[in-house]
C-alpha cells in the first residue's frame, strides 16, 4: 500500500511511521525495535552528553540494520559536537526541534544525511520547504510534552495546501489505525507517534509510567506551566496538581520552571516526576511490542481506507 509513498521512499522504510524522538525516553532499544518493525526509530538526544549520543548510535547499529535517526534539539549547547558525531557515524536522517535547523542543513546535505524539521505552525513548515529541508513534521497540541497552540486536525490540511515537494508528516494524537488513517486522509504522507510507543515492551521507562499511560482516560491528561510560555501536556499526578495550585496563586510564577518537566524515565513513585504524555493516552489500553503496535496500526488503517474507497465509489 505504501510503495509509492513519499516518506517511505525518502527514508527507505516499509511503513510511513516515525517514532517520536522523546528526550529521556527514546534510546537505542526502542529506536531499533521500531526500525526492525518497519517504521523509523529515533534516538532523542535532548540535552544529553555527546558521549551518550555516540554510544546510543553505536548500540542502535548493533541492534538493527535498518534505517534510524536522531532527534536533534537545536537549543542544546553541544549541538555542533552532536552534528559532528551524527556525520561521523553516518546516521541516515536527523529530525530537528526547538530552534532553527537551517544552520546545520548544508553540513548534513554534504554528508548525504536527510534533515526533517518538527514545527508547530504552517508558516514554519512552508519556510522549511523553501529553504531545502527534506521533510517536515507538523505537530499539533494533542502531543505530549511541550506543545504548540494549533491542533493536528487543522495543521495537516492547511500545511498540505502549501507543502508540495517534500513529505508532510503529522504528529500529535496519533496512536492507532483510525488516527493514522485520518492523518493520511487529511493529506499527510506519514505520521510521527510518541506516546503509543512509550507503552511498548521495548520502551525503557519505568513500568509504573507505562501503567499510568494505559490506565489514563482523556480526563486524566492536562496541561501545566502555560504562563511560562512553555506549556506541557502530561498525565495528572501529585506533581502536576501541585504546579496547578501554584499557578492559581500567581499567574506568572517564577518558581515554575520548564526544566522540572524534562523527559525522564522516572522511578517507582509516579507522583514525584512529570508523566509527559499526549491526549491519546486515554485511548491506549495495552502494553505491546513495537512490532505488534505497528502491524496493528497499519492493518487497521488499511481496512479503514479500503472501506472508504468502497463508500466513495
Amino acid at each position: 500500500m505504501f510503495e509509492n509513498n513519499k516518506l517511505t521512499k525518502l527514508l527507505n522504510i516499509k511503513y510511513p511511521i516515525i517514532q517520536g524522538g522523546m528526550a529521556g525516553v527514546s534510546e537505542s532499544i526502542l529506536a531499533a525495535a521500531v526500525s526492525n518493525a518497519g517504521g523509523l526509530g529515533i534516538i532523542g538526544s535532548g540535552f544529553a552528553s555527546p558521549k551518550w549520543l555516540e554510544e546510543e548510535i553505536k548500540k542502535t547499529k548493533d541492534l538493527t540494520d535498518k534505517p534510524f535517526g536522531v532527534n536533534l534539539l537545536m537549543q542544546n549547547p553541544n549541538v555542533a559536537e552532536f552534528v559532528k558525531i551524527i556525520i561521523d557515524n553516518k546516521v541516515p536522517v536527523v529530525f530537528t526541534g526547538g530552534g532553527n535547523p537551517l544552520q546545520i542543513l548544508p553540513h548534513m546535505k554534504q554528508a548525504g544525511i536527510k534533515v526533517i524539521a518538527v514545527v508547530p505552525t504552517v508558516r514554519l513548515a512552508k519556510k522549511m520547504e523553501e529553504n531545502g529541508i527534506d521533510g517536515v513534521v507538523v505537530e499539533g497540541m494533542e502531543s505530549g510534552g511541550h506543545i504548540g497552540e494549533n491542533s493536528t486536525f487543522c495543521l495537516v490540511p492547511q500545511a498540505k495546501e502549501l507543502i508540495k515537494n517534500i513529505p508532510l508528516i503529522a504528529a500529535g494524537g496519533i496512536y492507532n489505525g483510525q488516527t493514522f488513517a485520518s492523518a493520511m486522509v487529511l493529506g499527510a504522507d506519514g505520521v510521527q507517534i510518541g506516546t503509543r510507543f512509550m507503552a511498548s515492551t521495548e520502551c525503557q521507562i519505568h513500568e509504573n509510567y507505562k501503567k499510568a499511560i494505559i490506565n489514563a482516560t482523556d480526563e486524566d491528561i492536562t496541561v501545566v506551566a502555560r504562563f511560562t510560555g512553555h506549556p506541557i501536556r502530561l498525565i495528572r499526578n501529585k506533581l502536576s496538581e501541585s504546579v496547578k495550585k501554584t499557578e492559581g496563586k500567581n499567574p506568572f510564577p517564577e518558581e515554575i520552571k520548564s526544566e522540572r518537566f524534562a523527559g525522564a524515565k522516572g522511578g517507582d513513585n509516579i507522583d514525584a516526576f512529570p508523566l509527559l504524555a499526549g491526549i491519546c493516552a486515554g485511548g491506549i489500553n495495552e502494553i505491546k511490542s513495537c512490532k505488534e503496535i505497528i502491524e496493528e496500526i497499519v492493518n487497521d488503517a488499511e481496512k479503514i481506507l479500503k472501506e472508504d474507497e468502497k463508500i466513495l465509489q
